[in-house]
């Protein structure tokens, strides 16, 4: 995720203290709030609930009695009013802000967290226009002596107009003021206004998030406006073109600290007046930020402790529970952020544009993190690391996202995207160099080729569906909040990185960053659209002179527009035997080619292609049209083709069937005359193209019949992300058996390998994906029944069990060991991993027991967990999506979560908030497994069921898994015999 901003001198000069009027007003406008709130139902953070109309306060400071809100405009009829519309006019200007908050850590007399606040916000008048609209959510306004929502005064030396009439306009999420007359071009005004909100516990906007340390209750206010709840916590121009400069102060309990997006100044301790009377509070005001996006503000108070470090002048700090820093946890991130910023830096040619970056863990937080100007925020199992508790995909995605928040300083903060439909290029790029970043970081774990496996085939799954959409997407499309969240999904972060990554290699690593760099400089503090990173991209090549590295009359723009502007990836067909090569749209069902929507490219790319003859690398080709004659690529004999090395580009590979042979056979006798990162391709593309029908899927199958003799990680992860499909479909039915007994004999090998190399267990191996595999070998040996792996594995957990303080288990196997002794155990085990879930103090290891907890294979502890999940003493809310699909993954578990989820939808929608990322994982994770007529027809009958209340960002998975539940159909009557007589055939006979 990500932002950045800029704020003038003239605002922080202007005094914070409340008026005493004001003060009353507060303090009644806050109980009134309370009240409402607590009679309203829940509401979904982004879908805003009803507002009441703030008290209308007399000069004197007595109260008049609330009414409902001024009139809502109905919007039944299609209006053509600017306020039922979603995006601002373009009237208006924001230059600075100046705002203070005041969050409550306690609740109130009616049981709410609320928070108080007063801001101005200084704009300019680009167009002339008698009405202001201004983003407000979930906000109540205190009445100014004229009874309008906000005041408004002039700047310059023409009197502002008087305010007619203001209101709240709840859909499209405005406070709307209709003025007597016109605003002057040219000129700057003043609109302050005095609100109250709840800090819920939503994680949207100003949020609070609530931690147990040494038995205390302790509450984190903190907020995520990422994409459009800046809105919530105070009234603002919401949009990410709307960059301007923010005077932030924070009223906190004395010895909390208080952070935001600039560096904090000394607090003073004044004495303020709430609801509560009067109140001692420290004031904490900040350096005005940067010129900077709304979604990038943050502001944070909390009893947290820090480390620091200093590297070129900027502060670095990590923020964490005591605890957490006491016992050492911010260590690692400390160390590495500043190698990761300095190679940024280098990378980019810019430095970094703030004096501090601070990063800080949060207990409750829905995304992985947030790239909040000069203040991230993450997940506490994004930020926080301990030795004795992290395994090494713990400390790699540490890594990786510390890297990619960093990257985002400069790209999306210091330079924004005009508006959301180009968000794939902001988080694309970010998910492309978080491996570059996260290279410097750990030289030694050749990270840079797992977004192979992390990004590129994770996201080929979806972008081979009919349903899939575009990179980019029109503008006048992304309108509505729910429509920029549902943006936040793989394709735009995965195949954005694969895309760029592609784009980076055929230019080569230099020239992409020389036209990053003059983009990023020419275009600082501002906003662009993602056609301004090809114009540099292209002066970078020109200016180098590489432009013979593209084919001859194709630019960066003609080139990427085939990629970015329609949906799927092509298969490359080569025929070796004549040196014919052709692309066709990869689809997983071909049958759904009739559904797919018209390109103008008529769904043909402009593909790089590097390649190699018999294990020597060959000069980079391209395919221009949708076929072409490649003589270089004949051959005969024992002689092989083996093109998109290193997996550089976004496609699939296809072959004749001679050529499939000769590369089975060199896999059999000679896999290491194919690189690693080829092996896995292979495999994955082998299976895939059989799904697709271009191959058969007893062909696919072969490509797993060498692992025997292979090592690596990647082949590896990329067979059992494959054989895991076989799974989802077989693992209900009378090929299971064989399919266990097939994939146990595979891995035996490589169980005993790493029982030799780790000393019978003993050690650790050395290499990072080599501790991965070990995890592999250990999780398949165990669940294809391999009784010396489960001896091994209820050993260490039984002996666990006898000495709860002491864990023997290292950190790198606990959740494949915890998954393997709950699902052989009974309610023993998942009792005692339970107690230790809820022990435990460090968030790294009470995930990996959350997902273990799924494995056990009694229904009734499934659905006891299932139950937990809607608890939020129990389950954190942020956790509640991804426990449910854990449970989903389990056979066992597969129908009772999606009856839970259907019985529930209502309830877990209001409660988990339409905005929420975690959605479309939910549907799509729930119904993975699907592949009868029966599930369809349940699916569709969910989907009718549901559609008033709604899927927001999940919507487009609702669709999804319908298209995929019917290719599952269809895949399964095609296909079952035939693999039910290859795994019969494979089996070694006893």
């Amino acid at each position: 995720m990500g932002g950045g901003f800029y704020i003038s001198k003239f605002v922080g000069v202007v005094g914070i203290v409340f008026g005493a009027g004001a003060v009353a007003t507060i303090i009644a406008l806050a109980v009134v709030y309370s009240q409402e709130v607590a009679n309203n139902e829940a509401v979904s953070p982004t879908n805003g609930g009803s507002t009441v109309k703030p008290p209308v306060t007399t000069p004197g400071g007595s109260t008049v009695k609330p009414q409902v809100t001024t009139p809502v405009i109905p919007t039944t009829v299609p209006s053509n009013e600017p306020w039922d519309k979603y995006r601002l006019p373009d009237t208006l200007k924001p230059d600075h802000y100046n705002l203070t908050l005041w969050p409550r850590l306690t609740a109130n007399a009616q049981g709410l967290y609320i928070f108080t606040g007063k801001s101005y916000v200084v704009f300019q008048c680009v167009k002339e226009t008698d009405l202001i609209l201004i983003h407000s959510n979930k906000l109540n306004y205190t009445k100014w002596a004229d009874g309008h929502l906000a005041k408004l005064s002039a700047l310059g030396s023409t009197p502002a107009p008087t305010i007619k009439k203001s209101w709240l306009q709840p859909t499209t999420q405005f406070l709307v003021l209709e003025l007597n007359g016109k605003l002057a071009v040219g000129e700057s005004y003043q609109l302050d206004t005095v609100f109250v909100g709840e800090l819920a516990d939503d994680l949207g906007g100003f949020y609070r998030s609530v931690y147990t340390e040494e038995g205390v209750e302790k509450v984190v206010a903190t907020t995520q406006m990422q994409p459009t709840d800046a809105r919530k916590a105070f009234p603002c121009f919401d949009e990410p073109a709307m960059k301007a400069v923010f005077h932030i102060t924070l009223l906190h309990p004395p010895t909390t600290v208080a952070l935001s997006n600039g560096m904090e100044h000394a607090p003073v301790e004044v004495t303020e007046v709430g609801t509560e009377g009067p109140v001692i509070v420290w004031r904490t005001s900040f350096d005005e930020t940067k010129k900077m996006s709304t979604y990038l503000l943050a502001f944070i108070v909390s009893d947290y402790d820090y480390i620091n470090s200093t590297r070129d002048n900027v502060l670095i700090r990590i923020y964490a529970r005591k605890k957490a820093i006491a016992d050492g946890q911010g260590e690692y991130a400390l160390n590495k952020t500043g190698p990761i910023l300095k190679f940024f830096e280098k990378y980019y040619n810019a430095t970094y544009p703030l004096p501090k970056s601070d990063q800080i863990a949060l207990p409750d937080f829905n995304a992985g993190a947030m790239e909040n100007w000069g203040l991230i925020t993450y997940r506490e199992t994004a930020l926080l690391y301990d030795p004795n508790m992290s395994s090494n995909s713990n400390k790699e995605r540490i890594a990786t996202i510390i890297a990619h928040e960093l990257a985002h300083m400069w790209f999306g903060n210091l330079v924004t995207l005009r508006w959301w439909n180009d968000l794939w290029l902001n988080e694309g790029f970010a998910s492309y160099v978080e491996y570059l970043g996260a290279n410097e970081a750990e030289p030694d774990w050749n990270i840079k080729d797992l977004i192979v496996l992390g990004d590129v085939h994770r996201v080929f799954a979806v972008d081979a569906l009919a349903s899939s959409h575009p990179l980019s997407s029109k503008e006048e499309d992304i309108q509505k909040p729910e429509q920029i969240s549902e943006l936040f999904d793989a394709i735009s972060y995965s195949k954005g990185a694969s895309v760029l990554r592609m784009l980076s290699d055929f230019l080569s690593e230099e020239v992409f960053s020389t036209g990053l760099s003059t983009y990023l400089n020419t275009f600082a503090y501002d906003n662009t659209v993602y056609t301004d990173l090809w114009d540099h991209l292209q002066m970078a090549v020109n200016s180098t002179g590489t432009g013979a590295s593209l084919p001859t009359g194709q630019t960066v723009h003609s080139i990427m527009n085939r990629w970015v502007l329609q949906m799927g990836f092509p298969v490359v067909t080569i025929n070796t035997a004549t040196g014919q090569i052709n692309q066709q749209h990869f689809l997983l069902d071909p049958a759904t080619a009739g559904s797919v929507p018209p390109s103008d490219f008529n769904y043909e790319w402009i593909v790089p292609i590097r390649w190699m003859n018999t294990g020597v690398v060959q000069q980079q080709t391209w395919l221009l049209d949708k076929t072409a004659n490649k003589p270089e690529m004949t051959v005969t004999e024992e002689d092989w083709i083996l093109a998109n090395l290193n997996v550089s580009g976004y496609y699939r590979v296809n072959y004749d069937n001679a050529n499939w042979e000769r590369l089975l056979n060199v896999l059999s006798i000679h896999h290491e005359s194919i690189p690693v990162i080829n092996r896995a391709q292979l495999v994955d593309d082998a299976f895939n193209l059989a799904r697709a029908k271009y191959i058969d899927t007893t062909l696919a199958l072969r490509t797993t019949k060498y692992l025997r003799t292979e090592r690596e990680y990647m082949p590896w992860e990329s067979a059992l992300d494959n054989l895991d499909f076989f799974y989802l479909m077989f693992d209900r039915s009378e090929i299971f058996g064989d399919m266990q007994a097939y994939l146990k004999y595979q891995v035996e090998p490589l169980f005993k390998h790493f029982g030799n190399i780790t000393r019978n267990w003993t050690d650790v191996p050395t290499g990072h994906m080599d501790q991965y595999n070990q995890v592999n070998a250990i999780r398949v040996a165990c669940s294809t029944g391999m009784e010396e792996c489960q001896t091994l594995t209820k050993g260490w957990y039984s002996q666990w069990m006898k000495d709860s303080a002491n864990n023997p288990i290292h950190p790198n196997l606990r959740t494949t060991v915890y998954c393997s002794a709950i699902a052989a155990g009974g309610a023993a085990e998942w009792q005692f991993g339970w107690d230790q879930f809820m022990a435990a103090t460090i968030a790294i290891e009470a995930d990996k027991l959350r997902s273990a907890l799924a494995c056990t294979k009694q229904p009734w502890l499934l659905n006891k967990y299932l139950e937990y999940t809607l608890d939020a003493t129990k389950i954190r809310k942020q956790d509640a999506t991804s426990t449910i699909v854990y449970i989903a993954s389990n056979v066992v578990g597969q129908s009772l979560a999606w009856d839970f989820m259907r019985d529930r939808w209502s309830y877990i929608f209001t409660q988990y908030g339409g905005g929420s990322f975690s959605f479309s994982n939910l549907i799509n994770g729930v119904t993975k497994r699907f592949s009868t007529e029966f599930e369809l027809k349940q699916l569709k009958q969910f989907q009718a069921d549901n559609s008033e209340v709604g899927f927001g960002s999940g919507t487009l998975a609702v669709s999804q898994s319908i298209e995929r539940t019917t290719a599952n159909i269809k895949w399964v009557a095609e296909n079952k015999d035939s693999v039910q007589a290859w795994f019969n055939t494979e089996v070694p006979k006893e």
